[in-house]
């Protein structure tokens, strides 16, 4: 059975603790000491995602200390890339009203007016939405 490109993201970058840590990682590299703080994820966790995150080439760690052995981590090109997707992904946290939430969603610092995403196909010049047939997964 062919893979979905969703399920090739998901098993790249692993689950919620993963996320987490792509996003303390989208401020620059971390110790993992810092990650710990950070993140409140804890230590045997933390160590088994980094793993995950830098076998997937989302996460690069660089050693500081031989002995004993330490490392700074920092996101590579294609974790960067995931920046965009944890603000949709914050955004939509924010958008929940059942009273578990209270986050502020992404807003325009200009003019303070929330943000909204849109697709865009470059090729096109053209804003297509969610509803449009134009728009599938390959």
């Amino acid at each position: 059975m062919k893979s979905s490109p969703l399920a090739e993201a998901v098993g790249r970058v692993g689950d919620r603790w993963a996320l987490l840590l792509v996003h303390a990682l989208l401020d620059g590299p971390r110790r993992f000491n810092d990650l710990l703080d950070d993140t409140g994820i804890a230590p045997n966790v933390l160590t088994t995602r980094l793993r995950h995150l830098e076998q997937n080439g989302v996460v690069v760690a660089t050693p500081y200390s031989r002995r004993p052995p330490r490392f700074v981590y920092q996101l590579t090109a294609a974790g960067q890339e995931l920046a965009g997707t944890l603000r949709l992904l914050a955004q939509w946290g924010a958008g929940r009203t059942d009273g578990a939430g209270g986050a502020e969603p992404l807003r325009h610092q200009p003019c303070g007016t929330p943000m909204e995403a849109r697709w865009y196909c470059p090729a096109c010049a053209s804003v297509v939405d969610e509803g449009d047939d134009e728009m599938r997964f390959l």
